[in-house]
């Protein structure tokens, strides 16, 4: 029997409307429409130091960010743009010092950029004033720290309702919101206790229950599962997976590992020394980095949990008709489906394994040969593993299908 595998995944539209229905936290969002928001960052800038708008124009003019240092100053961040698309992980990644933390903050307005301008829902927030900026910081961007900035005074539950506090809700409402998201954070039943009784993983969890429960549309997260062990950071990403399932926040998450960013993001920016020197998917900057740099820093990434099927695949060769090859085949998978899935079949067959669209027409193939090739290469700059353009092979019986009656 072929095996069958292949994600369900989507697009979400801009300003789309959803409800949360089912499980743990289902309140939270099925009571009301909710308008999922997108970010824009253009063309930002943030300097440290003496006439940072006067070194902003040296660094428009070709200067580098060494010798604007040999003069005192620091450019932290040089000319980012990029957009967050709604309910998207929007991953920036960089080593220390790239300007990642940097940039983070100035998407909420903690730092004033000292040029460009950030857009969330097309609103400008570089012009607001700082009372119409605090506010849209609580109501709507929610942030979540490397440290876990919880109140060692206060107990689990109510850490977790501060930010409804602030927002001036009555007790009563901000309690039961904030044990929902308790619950959703897998904290459930923890409400009375305080900070140094739970380990740093149920701590994080806290502070994400204390973004949650704002249900505040923009997540901005600051590295942070950084600072717990292996085994719990990957717990606190499956974590963060199934949330986003569930309630498709937008989410702008920072960190220095390139193994998580390939794992949560939809989109990764790589950025070094300020500036953002790569924007795409997972897959996109595995097999076509931008430049060397990048190249060498995704030298040791699991290939085989980022290639997908419809990345490697060929075009049928196999003499037959696409049903045949349908037929045939070990296992038929989707386009968007891991390499890694595929290793299974390959270890009961030597025949292809079909790769189809999501209404099961046959698009290509995946040798045992491509698997290992793709596997076992090592892209430079700008080189891929590139699918070729495939068109669909429509099975016979789809064809039938299709005819006008008449015809």
């Amino acid at each position: 029997m072929p095996y069958a595998y292949g994600r369900a995944r989507g697009p979400i539209p801009h300003r789309s409307t959803f409800r949360h229905v089912g499980g743990a936290g289902a309140s939270l969002r099925s009571t009301r429409e909710v308008y999922v928001s997108r970010l824009h960052a253009e063309h930002l800038f943030k300097v440290f130091g003496k006439r940072p708008e006067a070194a902003v124009e040296r660094l428009k003019s070709g200067a580098s960010r060494e010798e604007l240092r040999a003069d005192g100053t620091t450019a932290a961040v040089i000319d980012a743009s990029f957009e967050v698309e709604a309910g998207q992980i929007f991953v920036v990644m960089g080593l220390s010092g790239s300007g990642k933390s940097t940039l983070l903050r100035m998407l909420n307005g903690l730092l004033e950029p000292t040029a460009g301008r950030v857009l969330y829902d097309g609103q400008d927030l570089t012009a607001l004033a700082p009372r119409e900026l605090r506010e849209v910081r609580s109501r709507h961007i929610s942030m979540v720290f490397q440290h876990f900035a919880l109140f060692p005074h206060r107990s689990v539950l109510e850490n977790a309702a501060y930010g409804l506090e602030v927002q001036g809700v009555a007790r009563k409402e901000r309690e039961e919101r904030a044990a929902e998201a308790l619950e959703l954070a897998g904290l459930g039943g923890w409400e009375t206790s305080w900070p140094d009784e739970l380990s740093g993983g149920m701590q994080q969890r806290v502070g994400l229950a204390r973004a949650l429960a704002t249900d505040a549309d923009l997540l901005l997260m600051d590295e942070s599962f950084s600072a717990l062990d292996p085994l719990i950071r990957r717990d606190m990403q499956d974590q963060l997976l199934d949330l986003q399932t569930r309630l498709k926040k937008t989410i702008v998450f920072i960190t220095h590992d390139l193994n998580e960013a390939m794992r949560l993001g939809d989109r990764i920016a790589v950025m070094r020394d300020g500036r953002v020197v790569q924007n795409g998917t997972a897959e996109d900057i595995l097999v076509r980095p931008a430049n060397d740099y990048v190249a060498s820093f995704i030298q040791d990434v699991d290939r085989s949990r980022v290639l997908t099927a419809g990345s490697i695949m060929d075009a049928p060769t196999a003499p037959g008709s696409a049903d045949e090859v349908l037929a045939a085949a070990p296992a038929t998978v989707e386009a968007d489906t891991p390499v890694h899935e595929l290793f299974t079949p390959f270890s009961h067959s030597d025949l292809p394994v079909a790769v189809t669209d999501e209404r099961g027409v046959l698009t290509g193939v995946v040798t045992r040969d491509r698997l290992l090739a793709a596997l076992g290469d090592e892209p430079k700059a700008q080189d891929a593993v590139k699918a070729p353009a495939v068109a669909p092979v429509v099975p016979a019986a789809a064809q039938a299908k299709e005819v006008p009656a008449g015809a």
